[in-house]
């Protein structure tokens, strides 16, 4: 895990904390009211009958009233101003008439309505929110409200990344027999880069083992991961595993899982080693499933799980028992009754199905096929974004 560092909380957006984070102050600091209306004694209003109490002054935001309420009295107050020391209820101005200095109550009055206490937020010296936090505006602003500056924070990681792959070409270029242009790099640009990752794109690696081991190397002495596409599975060319395994250690390789089969997991030197298939749709859906968990954990972050929803199949789904399988689909409908439709062909190149879905459907293992009606379950993009 990287280092930790203090910074101040208007540049923390994104980052993850690294030690706990304590109020400094309760919040609110004082009794504030609730409501707009009129602050008193409940007892006095118990006790007096009719319930008719003199106004004697005011308490408005930032302003609180000065002085001493006397018995049978009551004073005018906003919404989060100073309740008085002795006032012990707020009286809504719609439940009140009002008549020059004299205020007639209308309803029955119990101690404590409409009063926050001191510490209703959160009280002094308790935490706002411990390590693996991620800082987002609601963070942010509770931060702000507690007057709190400074905040610890891991470190940025760094994550290199390389596709691989003699037939890849930069988008651009002038592509030549045989070639294709290299979505995967853009893919995981768009997919990892948070700001807590310090991302850097070290390019398209040949399919040459000295090249390939040369620069896994002198990543592994940079980074604090390194990510790669391709060269993972068992083909001649693909010699990314094989280094992995030579120059560092290889400890899980290929997954139970379509599309995503040929993944590599391991170490290179200090720095975590990820390497996810070259087949676009198979990059695209491990990384949604374990690359972004797993540099959410290398930053200090603690992954969610998925949301999974359960949806009703429109069409059917051929699926042999064996692998659990992610195919992309269109989620549609209301909450009562969510539809999901497979967006057409679900081959591993397809990377215009990702544009058309909006959602994955998770079909489980040993599940047969599954026909239309179905119940199944989906994992939402925007839930896995």
């Amino acid at each position: 895990m990287p280092d930790a560092e203090t910074l101040p909380c208007d540049r923390a957006i994104g980052r993850v904390v690294a030690a706990e984070v304590t109020a400094p102050i309760s919040l609110p600091p004082f009794r504030a009211s609730a409501m707009d209306g009129y602050a008193l004694r409940s007892a006095d209003a118990a006790r007096i009958n009719p319930r008719r109490l003199r106004v004697v002054g005011a308490s408005s935001a930032g302003h609180p009233f000065p002085g001493e309420i006397p018995a049978d009295a009551c004073i005018r107050i906003f919404t989060g101003a100073a309740v008085p020391d002795g006032l012990d209820a707020v009286v809504l101005q719609e439940d009140c008439t009002r008549e020059g200095d004299v205020v007639s109550i209308g309803v029955a009055v119990q101690p404590g309505d409409n009063i926050r206490p001191i510490g209703h937020d959160v009280l002094q010296n308790t935490p706002l929110f411990g390590p693996g936090t991620c800082i987002g505006p609601f963070e942010q602003a509770w931060l702000a409200a507690c007057g709190v500056t400074e905040v610890r924070v891991w470190r940025r990681a760094r994550v290199a990344i390389f596709s691989t792959g003699d037939e890849l070409i930069e988008p651009g270029g002038a592509i030549g027999p045989g070639q294709i242009f290299d979505a995967n790099r853009h893919a995981l640009h768009a997919l990892l880069g948070s700001p807590a990752i310090d991302l850097v794109d070290l390019g398209i690696l040949p399919d040459r083992l000295a090249d390939i081991e040369s620069a896994l190397a002198t990543a592994a002495r940079d980074y604090d991961a390194v990510v790669t596409t391709g060269g993972v599975s068992v083909g001649d060319a693909d010699h990314v595993r094989e280094v992995v395994d030579r120059i560092g250690q290889v400890r899980l390789w290929r997954l139970n899982l379509k599309p995503g089969k040929p993944l590599a997991y391991g170490r290179l030197g200090r720095a975590i080693f990820l390497g996810l298939p070259g087949n676009p749709v198979s990059t695209l859906v491990t990384t949604l499933l374990l690359a972004r968990p797993a540099l959410t954990k290398l930053c200090g972050g603690v992954p969610d799980s998925p949301l999974a929803l359960p949806a009703r199949l429109h069409g059917d789904i051929r699926h042999r028992p064996g692998r659990e399988e992610y195919q992309r689909g269109n989620l549609t409908g209301g909450v009562e009754d969510p539809v999901v439709s497979v967006v057409g062909d679900q081959s591993s190149n397809r990377i215009g199905s990702f544009v058309l879905a909006n959602c994955l459907i998770r079909i489980p293992k040993d599940t047969h096929d599954l026909t239309d009606g179905s119940r199944v379950t989906v994992l939402p993009f925007n839930a896995l974004l």
